[in-house]
């Protein structure tokens, strides 16, 4: 009986945690992920850990190019509050009209992206480095097109299934 309710639950647990993308379809404005950041965007972000407390604050500039190949680079240039600067350059593949995938230094193997309607949704590993050593966190990223000018970003972090914290992003396009 114990091993039944074990199974029910994993069922249960599992089957609720994917989200359809498909749902958002409809919705308006269509986000076009290549037209939104050719040429540059700006980003207004905030870390917080996993109890919700502001830890970092930062700016992004990104400059958008598409190459001959048709990939989307993203060149992004970080300055953070507490004074560190930092960049991250993006390569962008659309696989068909629904997903991406993507790679960066410090991106463990790819990342991959599902986009309907106005939401995109990223997952991917990053390297973090943490004092002396490298942690590999989880980034699990929703971006909603709010209008053809503004994009809102919330990425969940986590460790070994733990959320360990939260950043939130919002881009104007330039």
């Amino acid at each position: 009986m114990r091993l039944f309710i074990m199974i029910a639950l994993c069922v249960v647990l599992t089957g609720c945690s994917a989200i359809d993308m498909k749902q958002y379809s409809a919705n308006q404005p269509a986000l076009d992920l290549y037209s939104f950041f050719q040429g540059q965007t700006k980003g207004w972000g905030i870390v917080q850990d996993r109890k919700g407390r502001l830890t970092r604050q930062f700016t992004v500039a990104i400059t958008g190019t598409v190459n001959s190949d048709g990939s989307l680079i993203l060149a992004e240039n970080f300055d953070w509050s507490d004074g560190e600067k930092s960049t991250r350059t993006w390569i962008l593949d659309r696989l068909d009209n629904h997903r991406y995938a993507g790679r960066a230094e410090d991106v463990v193997n790819s990342a991959s992206g599902t986009l309907y309607g106005n939401v995109l949704n990223w997952q991917y590993v990053l390297n973090i480095k943490v004092d002396d050593t490298a942690w590999k966190i989880t980034f699990d990223d929703w971006m909603f097109l709010v209008d053809d000018k503004i994009l809102l970003n919330k990425a969940t972090m986590s460790k070994l299934g733990f959320t360990v914290g939260e950043i939130t992003i919002v881009f104007q396009k330039r």
